[in-house]
């Protein structure tokens, strides 16, 4: 598997698959959540919304991952995890592992065999981008699947180095 990290706009990239850093009701939120809202338009938040009246009553929990049409993103689909807040007193990697490994999961379901990532749980939710680097880095690696090709997306300069060197690393 090919694994990269590259700054950028995460709705913006031409891939089977784009993960959205979800908040657990499905319908739209902050930072990433709100960038792939907007600019995939009401098709996104219409399948969210029948996600919602069916399978997740009570929203999607952390460490899940469910898909969704991709609207009007250049995506084929959106794969909407929930990653953990950040607790410096309580580890919760595995359920930022948890993320990564049902994205990929769900990739695989879908047929999926490109894939873009944010950085899940590094904005408002306060994970460090160095652990969440390392996190997603090993955990992408270590999956069995059939994607083939993963590609972190940052929004900034700092995080995408970060993630490279997890990358350098692993």
């Amino acid at each position: 598997m090919q694994v990269v990290a590259e700054r950028g706009d995460i709705t913006e990239q031409h891939v089977d698959a784009v993960v959205n850093a979800a908040n657990s009701t499905l319908l739209g939120g902050g930072g990433v959540d709100g960038a792939i809202h907007r600019r995939g338009g009401r098709e996104i938040l219409d399948a969210c919304r029948q996600l919602r009246a069916g399978d997740y009553p009570d929203g999607l929990p952390v460490g899940a991952a469910v898909a969704t049409t991709a609207g009007q993103l250049p995506a084929r689909w959106v794969i909407h995890t929930v990653g953990p807040v950040y607790s410096p007193g309580e580890d919760r990697s595995n359920s930022l592992a948890s993320c990564h490994g049902e994205a990929l999961r769900v990739a695989d379901s879908l047929g999926a065999r490109s894939v873009a990532f944010p950085a899940i749980s590094t904005g408002v939710y306060g994970y460090p981008a160095g652990e969440a680097a390392g996190i997603a880095v090993r955990t992408v690696r270590a999956a069995e699947t059939a994607v083939e090709t993963v590609r972190f997306v940052l929004f900034d300069e700092r995080t995408r180095e970060l993630f490279d060197a997890e990358i350098e690393r692993d």
